[in-house]
């Protein structure tokens, strides 16, 4: 089966391809409510952790060395759970990466989904 991922924005619409909703960000997106997030999972213990989430600072010159440090990260066991959840996720089905990140290609969710697609490591 070919995995489906994808990233998207929280704040957009729900589209019927979205499969799983899952949130990936730490934090809630400000001014979103629960109901209108319409999300199957929140895994926040997939983000990165605050530490390296405040040294990036969603600066793209920093991205390459963001993205090297994140998937250290997601081989510490602090983080084992919920991205094993995330692998478990798309492997039965298409999968919607949610952050309210606005730059889609300079963030976690683009890591993730480039780390799923891309299989065990």
């Amino acid at each position: 089966m070919t995995k489906r991922i994808t990233c998207r924005r929280v704040y957009e619409d729900v589209s019927t391809d979205d499969g799983q909703r899952v949130l990936v960000d730490r934090v809630w997106p400000r001014g979103l409510s629960k109901e209108a997030a319409r999300l199957d999972e929140w895994l926040r213990d997939v983000a990165p952790s605050t530490g390296l989430r405040r040294w990036y600072g969603h600066e793209p010159a920093r991205f390459d060395e963001f993205r090297r440090r994140y998937l250290a990260e997601l081989r510490d066991a602090e983080h084992q759970p919920a991205a094993g959840r995330l692998r478990e996720l798309a492997e039965h089905d298409r999968v919607t990466l949610l952050t309210a990140t606005r730059d889609l290609d300079h963030s976690q969710a683009a890591v993730l989904a480039r780390w799923l697609a891309d299989g065990p490591a």
